[in-house]
C-alpha cells in the first residue's frame, strides 16, 4: 500500500508543482514505484510530464478530475509505493479529497506574510481532516529579514515545519522546463542535494 503525499497551498506560486514533480522523481530514484497525480485543472504537471524525455526513468502519471479523483487514487494507492498529488490552489472538491485521502500533506511556504497567511487555511483543511501536515520552506533565501521574521513566526506557532529546507535556486526552473526532475538534469547541484534529503526524510514517514 502507497504512502499518499498531497501537496497542497491555498496560494497560487507557492511552488506546489514544482515541489510535486521533484519530489516524484527523486523518490524513485532507488528503484520506488512513483506514480504522480495531477489534480488541478490548470494542469501544470499534465504539460510538465508531456515534456519529459523517454528516455528518463519511467514516472507514473495521472491526471483525473472531479469525481475521477477517488477512483484513481484507490486505483495508484494499491498499485505504488509512493503517490504524490499536486492539487488546486483553492479549497475546491479535488484539494479536500486529495487532503483526505493523504498519508502526509506538504505545505510550500514561501518566505512573506501573504504565504504565511495563505498556509493558514490549508494547515486548517488537513487538521479538520486529522491528516499529517508538514510545512516545507521553499524558495529560501540563505539569510536576510524577511527569512528570520517568518521563521520566528513559525517557532512562535508551533508549526510543523520540515528541518530539510528548499533554496530560491533557478535550477529548479531550469529542470522543469526540461520535464524532467532537478536530481536528473543537475544530479551534482546543491538543490539536487536538498530534493534528495527531502524525499530521504519522507521515505521511512509513518502517519
Amino acid at each position: 500500500m502507497a504512502l499518499v503525499i498531497t501537496v497542497a497551498q491555498q496560494k497560487g506560486g507557492a511552488g506546489k508543482s514544482t515541489l510535486a514533480a521533484n519530489l516524484a522523481v527523486a523518490l524513485g530514484a532507488e528503484g520506488a514505484r512513483v506514480t504522480l497525480l495531477d489534480t488541478d485543472p490548470q494542469g501544470t504537471l499534465t504539460r510538465w510530464h508531456g515534456l519529459r524525455d523517454p528516455a528518463a526513468r519511467p514516472l507514473r502519471f495521472d491526471a483525473p478530475a472531479g469525481w475521477r479523483v477517488q477512483g484513481a487514487l484507490d486505483r495508484h494507492r494499491r498499485e505504488a509505493d509512493f503517490v504524490v498529488i499536486d492539487t488546486p490552489p483553492h479549497a475546491e472538491t479535488e484539494s479536500r479529497l486529495a487532503v483526505r485521502a493523504a498519508d502526509l500533506v506538504l505545505v510550500p511556504l514561501q518566505p512573506s506574510l501573504p504565504d504565511l497567511w495563505a498556509s493558514e487555511a490549508t494547515l486548517k483543511l488537513a487538521e479538520a481532516e486529522r491528516r499529517a501536515h508538514r510545512i516545507v520552506l521553499n524558495r529560501m533565501p540563505p539569510s536576510g529579514k524577511l527569512r528570520d521574521v517568518i521563521l520566528e513566526e513559525l517557532a512562535r506557532r508551533g508549526a510543523p515545519v520540515l528541518e530539510q529546507r528548499l533554496g530560491n535556486r533557478s535550477a529548479y526552473a531550469a529542470a522543469f522546463a526540461l520535464g524532467l526532475g532537478v536530481t536528473e538534469s543537475e544530479p551534482r547541484s546543491a538543490a539536487a542535494a536538498e530534493m534528495r534529503a527531502l524525499a530521504s526524510s519522507l521515505r521511512g514517514f509513518t502517519p
